[in-house]
């Protein structure tokens, strides 16, 4: 009995120089992080989650900011649920009328001469790859704003809000942007992960449309190996980036906006340099023992 509670003993103390060791790894993680931010010519918001282990990094994680073109996950999402549910079909084609091209990203709005038809499953690809607007608003108005919200409403994300099509040049006059926060994007997109959502097979394609190579600003500071599964945004003095980096093994969810910036490729770069933060961070974890040896 007495070598039983030695060996007792000794692992509980192994296990507290492991959490130990971990501890001072995160509060490094997070000191860049907080140093970082307080270097940028704006307003920063930031959540990350490790969905192996729970560990959380959060600055202004509740603080409403405009989601550009991120937005379009939410709008993903109701697609699904609404071939889930049995109320939509993927093979459903969409005639490409004159008057639903809009201007900005994509290249819906240079096609249709003299007819085009188009797939549910096409339009999400090029809302997610291109961030096609024409697409998006294609999406938006077979399904309904109203319908999006409704959702999001749903499932808790109370400052969620799709409240207009892309390039509404009226709605911005009147003061109507897609919100949320940091942490309602970090919110969502674990509950897909976590299948609270999304059944397979369609959770698995969800993220296989969110992982397909595009322009991304946490992309630069993940290797080109390592997927990414995320969806940016763009607006004048606005950047952001909502995902999740596939590490295998360690996958995390990375979400970080910004505002009031002075200069955008500030915001784009503050986003990178996030970004290759907590893949550090998370890398070395991962790669490691539990006494910090290296496993490469």
């Amino acid at each position: 009995m007495r070598k039983i509670f030695l060996l007792i003993l000794l692992l509980i103390f192994s296990l507290k120089l492991f959490a130990g060791n971990l501890d001072l790894l995160k509060k490094r993680a997070e000191g860049k992080v907080k140093e970082v931010s307080e270097k940028l010519d704006g307003v920063p918001g930031i959540a990350v989650k490790d969905l192996k282990n729970g560990f959380t990094i959060f600055i202004n994680e509740n603080e409403i900011f405009p989601q550009a073109s991120s937005i379009k996950i939410a709008i993903l999402l109701e697609i699904f649920k609404r071939v889930e549910e049995g109320n939509l079909k993927f093979d459903e084609f969409l005639n490409l009328k004159r008057d639903w091209k809009v201007g900005g990203s994509g290249i819906l709005q240079h096609l249709g001469e003299p007819s085009l038809s188009i797939s549910i499953k096409d339009l999400c690809t090029l809302m997610i790859v291109l961030s096609d607007n024409t697409a998006t608003n294609m999406l938006i108005d077979r399904i309904g704003i109203d319908s999006i919200n409704r959702r999001l409403d749903s499932i808790g994300l109370k400052k969620t809000k799709l409240n207009r099509k892309m390039m509404d040049a009226s709605a911005v006059k009147e003061g109507r942007e897609n919100l949320s926060t940091p942490f309602e994007m970090m919110s969502l997109l674990e509950s897909i992960w976590e299948g609270e959502i999304l059944k397979e097979p369609l959770r698995s394609e969800f993220f296989k449309i969110l992982s397909i190579p595009k322009d991304s600003f946490i992309r630069k500071g993940v290797p080109e190996k390592i997927p990414v599964a995320s969806k940016p945004g763009t607006l004048p003095r606005v950047r952001c980036e909502s995902g999740i980096v596939l590490l295998d093994g360690r996958p995390y969810i990375i979400c970080v906006m910004t505002s009031y910036l002075k200069k955008d490729e500030e915001g784009e770069n503050f986003i990178s340099e996030i970004s290759k933060i907590i893949f550090d961070y998370f890398f070395t974890v991962e790669k490691s023992t539990q006494y910090g040896r290296g496993l490469d």
